[in-house]
């Protein structure tokens, strides 16, 4: 029975969470938090904290009713980094001329599952 958590409209651009994303997936609940402890990156800070959420959802009784799980069997099954909207400002430049600044979002979904 998998547990999923996400953080979506997060204020970071995929293309910056993604590497962090494909460093988790696959790997065991513990030693996916013990490599994005430490990760430098913002990125890293936003993904550990959806990774110790479908953690806690994993454990709570009230979404797997009758189970009990151990976390030492968990592993991160989906690590998705998706695009989400973006906000778009206009820079002017000389000459009457603009630039356009396109603020992009992340959706980012983490999902447990049982060896």
């Amino acid at each position: 029975m998998s547990s999923v958590a996400s953080h979506r409209f997060a204020r970071i651009s995929p293309q910056k969470v993604r590497p962090l994303a494909d460093l988790i997936r696959g790997k065991f609940v513990d030693e996916a938090l013990d490599i994005l402890q430490y990760q430098p990156q913002r990125g890293a800070r936003m993904l550990e904290k959806v990774l110790k959420s479908a953690v806690a959802n994993a454990q709570d009784p009230d979404q797997n009713p009758g189970r009990m799980i151990n976390v030492n069997d968990l592993y991160v099954s989906v690590a998705a980094v998706d695009k989400g909207p973006m906000f778009k400002r206009i820079r002017p430049r000389a000459r009457g001329m603009a630039f356009v600044i396109k603020k992009r979002m992340s959706h980012i979904r983490v999902e447990v599952d049982e060896v």
